[in-house]
Parts: structure tokens; C-alpha cells; sequence
């Protein structure tokens, strides 16, 4: 039975972005980058319970030529910051970044110069997931928003959007003055 059978006279129209977009969406290939007890607690997300295969997202990748969306879990120090600099910029176009966690969206209770106090002054982040560690649920309902922002965007507007974080990033670096963020320069 070819395709042309179960589809008769029937026509499909639609867009080659509409259809790149719908692939990437359902092919996701993650890259974890876990520091602490939230990457602990994303193994039970890769377990039979949760299973992200439902969601096209098991082939985890930790090459980052070989990903697309990038999950930061755990505490970032002031070291980690060129190293993950590094690897996200190593990774394939279009990439997306999820944080995981309160100690990556804003550094958690770890007030410290050698915390670094949420990722999103580093490299551009896509979709914020909280708690502390945060379940295995919150986890799924981070892909699944990563999953609609990959479907409605297109590759000029992620280009934009990017552009856009990089001027951002360096007017914060202009006018902040505290020692510590010479580290990130």
C-alpha cells in the first residue's frame, strides 16, 4: 500500500517552513549540561515512567555539533561560564536553551561572587523551567513549550532574536560595574 492509495485525489498544500518547523518540533536531539541535583533528577525523566520519547526528545546527544536544544540543570560558578559559552556556541543553528532549575534561572540560594546569577546574561535562553529540584512534569511542560515556540518561529526571527540578546548583552555589560562580572567579558 503506497501513499498514493491511502491518499486517493486528495492534495495537501502547505509551506516548506510549516513543515521544516513540524519535523524539528517532533526531533529534538538534547544536549544535557548538568552540574548538580537537577540533572540528578532529569534521569527520572529519561526513565519508562515519564518517557520524553513521546516527544521525540530521547536521542540525547552530549556533542554539541550533533544538538539542538541545549538543557542547563544545576548551579553555574563563574568557571563554567566560557566553558558553556563554548559549547553553546559549538552548536548547530537553529539551538534552543531551556534552564532547569532555580540555581540556573537565578543563581537559587546561592548568593556568592562565584555563582553565577542566572544564565540569561551568558547565552539566550528560550524557556525558563522552575523549582528546586524541579519534578520530572515540570521537565515535560519545559520540551513542550520549547516544542511551540520551535513550530510558530521561523528561522528569521530566531536570527532576530538572537541579534537582539547579544546588543542587549552588551549594553548590560556597559553600565554594570561589579567586579566579579569582569569574569564574563
Amino acid at each position: 500500500m503506497g501513499i498514493e492509495k491511502a491518499l486517493g485525489d486528495t492534495i495537501f498544500t502547505t509551506q516548506l517552513s510549516k513543515a521544516v518547523n513540524w519535523a524539528r518540533k517532533w526531533s529534538l536531539w538534547p544536549m544535557p549540561f548538568g552540574t548538580a541535583c537537577c540533572a540528578i533528577e532529569f534521569m527520572a525523566v529519561q526513565a519508562s515512567h515519564f518517557d520524553l520519547s513521546r516527544f521525540g526528545a530521547e536521542a540525547m546527544r552530549f556533542s554539541p555539533r550533533q544538538s539542538d536544544l541545549m538543557m542547563v540543570m544545576g548551579t553555574i560558578t563563574r568557571k563554567m561560564v566560557p566553558v558553556l559559552r563554548k559549547i553553546y556556541a559549538q552548536m548547530a543553528e537553529p539551538k534552543w536553551v531551556m534552564a532547569v532549575g532555580s540555581c540556573v534561572c537565578s543563581g537559587g540560594f546561592f548568593r556568592s561572587y562565584s555563582v553565577q546569577q542566572g544564565i540569561d546574561r551568558i547565552i539566550p535562553v528560550d524557556v525558563y523551567v522552575n523549582g528546586c529540584p524541579p519534578r520530572p512534569e515540570s521537565f515535560i511542560k519545559g520540551l513542550m513549550e520549547i516544542q511551540k515556540l520551535v513550530e510558530r518561529e521561523s528561522l528569521i526571527d530566531r536570527k532576530r532574536r538572537i541579534e537582539e540578546f547579544y546588543k542587549r548583552l552588551e549594553q548590560i555589560n556597559e553600565t554594570d560595574y561589579e567586579p566579579a562580572d569582569e569574569i564574563l567579558r
